[in-house]
């Protein structure tokens, strides 16, 4: 019989969100909703807890609090109201829960993916910041403490399917045995046959028009730059303990293939299915076991031709800053996300080119660079240096 899996969703209103309480009301009968978070869409967040019947929901302070009140439907029993970020970590690390879909975007997620590691749960990766900014510090941490660790991106994901496993999700300390390289694709985005210098002039809805996938608006611009493939590069380094020089990137426009593992033997693995993140959710949501994702089947004949082509590197600089990032250290890393999140926040705003957030992020990697040298080896020294980068960024006169 099936033990039933109880699921803390962070970030439940995003489109990750959304998709995992998909999956899980199609198994009522080996999935359930413990606890939801979000932190501004409270009446969406309501609804959603309504329908899961979500014994717990999480939100940012006490206004929220009084807007998912407001929201709740009236003769019916609310569910337990936790506020603020102590409370995420501490509902991400709660004895009632097993499994935590880490789906908050941004360094605000970082805090409760590490509580969900240091309890020892089942952790769903979607959040980029827990390895970008915190790899040392969140792997040892799932190490140490008997964590399992998924990755949801579909591209690490895919390695992961494609990569020697038995029925335990375990953390490498060195590369698996055979694999010659890890080959994560890339869509190019809406820009992807765009004259780098036809970018000046880019508007944010232009940006956020991604050809082949539904996503927020910042993860969109990460797209469109390929900062978000580069912040893959750096958690694929992480995840499955691959040095940068191992970790190429592949543009491959129809998003069939979602990554390919190459091994000593000239053998290449890849994963295919249709660009939903239901299928790498349930993945997650079912390992060691796979179960239905509600994504229909992959037609390939219909599919036609599939391309690949190498990134250019002057259409995408973000790409090769992040490159350059992972082989300078975690500081860097971390300054990269940091100063990257202000610049697509004032690109989103209106008061940043979109030829300026490679910009941005040069000159606070430069800025890194020229300080005296930083210990991460707590969440306090992580953050710290994302606040600095951020306060230097921010200052720029670009932002």
């Amino acid at each position: 019989m099936t033990r039933l899996q109880r699921v803390a969703v962070l970030g439940s209103t995003g489109s990750i969100g959304e998709s995992t309480l998909d999956v899980i009301a199609r198994h009522p009968e080996r999935l359930r909703v413990f606890a939801l978070s979000a932190h501004s869409r409270m009446e969406r967040l309501a609804e959603q807890a309504c329908a899961s019947s979500a014994p717990v929901v999480v939100v940012p302070d006490r206004a929220a609090r009084q807007r998912f009140i407001d929201a709740w439907p009236a003769g019916r029993t609310p569910p337990e109201i936790r506020v603020g970020a102590q409370a995420l970590a501490d509902t991400a690390a709660d004895t009632q829960c097993d499994t935590v879909m880490a789906a908050i975007v941004g360094a605000a997620g970082l805090p409760a993916a590490l509580a969900a590691a240091q309890a020892g749960k089942r952790v769903l990766l979607a959040n980029k910041e827990a390895l970008v900014a915190a790899g040392g510090l969140f792997m040892r941490a799932v190490r140490e403490h008997g964590a399992e660790l998924l990755p949801i991106d579909s591209e690490h994901n895919a390695i992961f399917q494609c990569l020697p496993r038995g029925d335990r999700a375990h953390v490498p300390s060195e590369p698996a045995r055979g694999v010659r390289r890890l080959l994560l694709t890339a869509s190019g985005g809406p820009f992807r046959r765009v004259d780098p210098v036809d970018l000046h002039d880019v508007t944010p809805a232009q940006a956020c028009a991604h050809p082949n996938w539904t996503m927020g608006r910042k993860i969109s611009v990460d797209s469109a730059t390929m900062l978000n493939k580069g912040l893959e590069v750096i958690e694929a380094h992480w995840l499955f303990a691959m040095p940068a020089d191992r970790i190429e990137v592949l543009i491959h426009p129809q998003s069939v293939v979602h990554s390919l593992v190459e091994y000593e033997d000239g053998s290449v693995l890849a994963q295919l299915g249709q660009p939903d993140m239901r299928t790498p959710i349930s993945y997650g949501l079912g390992f060691p076991e796979r179960i239905s994702s509600g994504v229909g089947p992959l037609d390939l004949a219909r599919c036609g031709k599939l391309e690949f082509e190498t990134p250019n590197m002057e259409r995408f600089p973000c790409l090769q800053l992040a490159f350059d990032a992972l082989r300078a250290g975690q500081a860097a890393c971390v300054t990269l996300n940091a100063a990257n999140e202000v610049a697509v926040e004032a690109f989103l705003a209106g008061r940043l080119r979109y030829t300026w957030i490679p910009r941005v992020i040069t000159a606070a990697l430069e800025w890194q660079q020229r300080q005296s040298s930083v210990t991460l080896d707590s969440l306090a020294d992580v953050l710290a240096l994302d606040a600095a980068a951020r306060r230097y960024a921010g200052n720029l006169g670009l932002a």
